[in-house]
């Protein structure tokens, strides 16, 4: 069905007592806002449009920014809420860019990232569906503290939604909660929001209130109740940051259990959103899957590895407190324990490194090895290459770094020293605490300081 969503992401957010505008914090590897954009470019509608209010340059840059990357064809609107009046005044500044639109405006919260797509698509249907001219999403809370509440006649038909600074005691002891979510008909609707009033608590202009005008015209206004009342968490607080941030760690690894993979520990696995693993691997206590990591079928991840924006493929093991960024470890390739990934380091098949062993921005060749307490930098390793423990590519010589090559079949000795730019040639061999100055021709064995050769190798 056509929709055009409104996204309200205005709000200072002075709860959280922070310099960052409050639908900018981050949580299960995405901002408030960005997880937002995530729920409303599934929906596919034909116009989206973003108020903001507090640090409007940040949140529209982001906002933008976040849109372009999930539907880059349709060119998101940005307007500004100037003075922070309430979200009725909010949606009222979306008159001018939305003029002429027709059919059903959905209204989002910028600070409630939990919702699902699938709500939305219920809460559309409903209102679709029966003519409504308003349709809210409300749900049941045991403890409804700071959220609206939805009022009922004694039809159990809809009455009005009172916000918890204006209600009663006898009105706050209702648990059905209104979610912030509402669904119009775009006829007519800036005509209601002009006469909504100010005569409350806050002093401001309350969105809500259109459902009891909308209602007192005699047209008809719905209610979809939702069962999982977690889904309508709003941000105000970093104890709601953190408890939404739970949230999302849950679901995600309810999803990944359902689809084969094990949690050895499920309350304390964190995975972001975005991240995916294959089935039948093994997740130990403790891990860090995040960013855009994919893990491949039979791998297993233990206690304490962090895997940001990492490529694994099958049967790859991490073993404990291993730190792998931006890098890619192809089919039965090994880490750890406490070994150090970053900038790009790759490990082909079989390839294997040990315990406090740093590769940045390398790559070692299928069934090569650096098992001992080494570092591999801007360096490239051919097959079957082995590193002796305590060897060192000294890639920086004070100005600018350099590449060090092994070729395949090299063999390179405990507390060698390779003093970039460097090349080691196919079946070479360095002895134990060599210094490496000048490239080292195919099958030959050098040492001493400088590495000088002593002999070819048969």
């Amino acid at each position: 069905m056509p929709v055009t969503i409104a996204i309200l992401a205005a709000g200072e957010g002075a709860r959280l007592k922070s310099r960052r505008p409050k639908v900018l914090h981050e949580v299960a590897g995405d901002s408030l806002l960005g997880h937002v954009i995530r729920t409303a470019a599934a929906l596919a509608p034909r116009q989206v449009v973003a108020i903001v209010g507090h640090e409007a340059d940040a949140v529209r840059e982001a906002f933008v920014a976040r849109w372009a990357t999930l539907n880059p064809r349709l060119q998101p609107l940005v307007v500004a809420q100037a003075e922070r009046r309430g979200t009725a005044h909010a949606l009222r500044m979306t008159e001018a860019v939305l003029q002429g639109a027709t059919g059903t405006l959905l209204t989002l919260s910028g600070d409630a990232p939990l919702l699902r797509a699938e709500t939305l698509r219920r809460l559309l249907a409903t209102h679709v569906e029966t003519g409504a001219a308003a349709t809210a999403l409300s749900a049941t809370m045991a403890t409804p503290t700071g959220y609206g509440r939805i009022l009922r006649g004694a039809d159990g038909g809809f009455d009005r939604i009172v916000e918890e600074r204006d209600a009663t005691p006898a009105e706050k002891a209702v648990t059905e909660i209104n979610a912030g979510v509402y669904a119009f008909q775009l006829e007519g609707l800036f005509e209601v929001l002009a006469r909504i009033s100010n005569d409350n608590a806050q002093g401001e202009y309350y969105l809500p209130d259109a459902l009891a005008l909308l209602r007192a015209a005699g047209r008809p206004v719905q209610i979809v109740h939702h069962p999982d009342a977690e889904e309508a968490r709003g941000v105000n607080t970093r104890a709601e940051l953190a408890a939404v941030a739970e949230a999302f760690r849950r679901r995600k690894v309810a999803e990944l259990m359902a689809a084969g993979v094990t949690f050895l520990d499920p309350a304390t696995a964190y995975v972001e959103a975005d991240a995916r693993i294959g089935m039948d691997t093994v997740v130990y206590p403790n891990v860090h899957i995040e960013g855009q990591t994919i893990i491949g079928e039979n791998c297993r991840i233990h206690t304490g590895a962090r895997l940001v924006n990492a490529r694994l493929g099958d049967d790859v093991t991490v073993r404990d407190y291993s730190l792998v960024f931006d890098s890619r470890l192809d089919d039965r390739t090994s880490v750890g324990p406490f070994a150090h990934l970053r900038l790009n380091a790759h490990l082909h098949e079989a390839a294997a490194v040990g315990n406090f062993v740093e590769v940045k921005q390398s790559s070692l060749g299928a069934g090569a090895k650096a098992m001992h307490l080494s570092y591999l930098g801007d360096a490239a390793l051919g097959e079957r290459v082995n590193i002796g423990a305590g060897t060192i590519t000294c890639n920086y010589d004070g100005k600018q770094k350099h590449r060090t090559i092994i070729e395949d079949g090299a063999k390179i000795g405990s507390d060698t020293m390779l003093v970039a730019p460097v090349r080691v040639g196919e079946g070479a061999m360095t002895g134990a605490g060599a210094v490496v100055t000048e490239d080292v021709p195919p099958n030959a064995l050098v040492a001493g300081v400088p590495a000088k050769v002593k002999k070819t190798l048969t």
